[in-house]
């Protein structure tokens, strides 16, 4: 008989969040969908593309934190849209300075404009200096297990392999891959990007994800507020279920009710 599974609470950078589901504030079509879909949601952290988002860098213009204020989230600024670690590096000291020396950031180095592949060489690199900066790193990367157990080595407070591509909502495209890492892992692992809906975020709980963080399944859904709640419960959902451990697969059919004592 397998051993029953024990939960642990989600502890980032010595903090503890009772929501294992973190969502991004894009794509929406207004500040105000974005402060109503984050919190039907329930996040407690939310990210930020700091180079597309305007986060105080900007005086005068509309500003991100006032629907999402960090003394009631925590804000994970990420390094979406830089290609190369030098351009990741900046934007995260731009962040840090931004935001009162804020140290946790989503580390997100890209491979090309068409795939949203990350450029794991590149990411690597960042990660290095990031670390070495003082900086709590939680990094975006492929499914590889090996680049995963890497960034690990390096010091990154969690890894984010990809589910599918990013803004894709294709789901889980290589659970085995995931499984690895997750056998193998160090630090936490939270499935990052290819989200499409519910189910996909319940499945990437039962497999052990400590977390999933999503933005496009939210944002493009026709209702954005109401997919946002559906996240939730498919987040809770899929926690218990990874706690509870499933029932054996079989090729056969089991009767439910057993057989010993029928009346003939």
């Amino acid at each position: 008989m397998s051993q029953v599974r024990s939960d642990k609470p989600f502890t980032l950078a010595g903090r503890t969040y009772q929501s294992r589901l973190l969502v991004g504030t894009g794509k929406y079509k207004d500040l105000e969908e974005t402060r109503l879909a984050i919190e039907a949601s329930g996040a407690e952290i939310v990210t930020v593309a700091v180079r597309r988002t305007n986060i105080g860098q900007n005086p005068g213009e509309p500003n991100l934190l006032d629907v999402i204020p960090p003394d009631r989230y925590t804000i994970l600024p990420n390094t979406a849209g830089c290609y190369d670690a030098a351009e990741a590096v900046r934007t995260c000291r731009l962040a840090r300075e931004l935001l009162d020396g804020h140290k946790l950031v989503k580390l997100e180095v890209l491979a090309d404009q068409k795939t949203l592949f990350p450029n794991v060489i590149e990411t690597l690199k960042a990660a290095d200096v990031l670390v070495k900066d003082g900086f709590d790193v939680m990094v975006y990367t492929s499914d590889d297990p090996i680049i995963a157990r890497q960034l690990a080595e390096l010091g990154c407070i969690a890894v984010m392999p990809l589910a599918g591509l990013i803004g894709t909502g294709l789901g889980i495209c290589n659970p085995y891959n995931l499984q690895i890492i997750l056998e193998e892992a160090t630090v936490p692992v939270l499935v990052d990007a290819g989200v499409g809906t519910a189910s996909d975020a319940t499945i990437a709980m039962e497999l052990g994800c400590e977390a999933v963080l999503m933005n496009s399944a939210i944002a493009h859904a026709q209702n954005p507020v109401l997919m946002a709640e559906a996240m939730k419960h498919a987040i809770v959902a899929g926690r218990m279920a990874y706690l509870a451990g499933r029932m054996p697969k079989k090729l056969y059919a089991s009767a439910s009710s057993p057989l010993e004592g029928m009346i003939r």
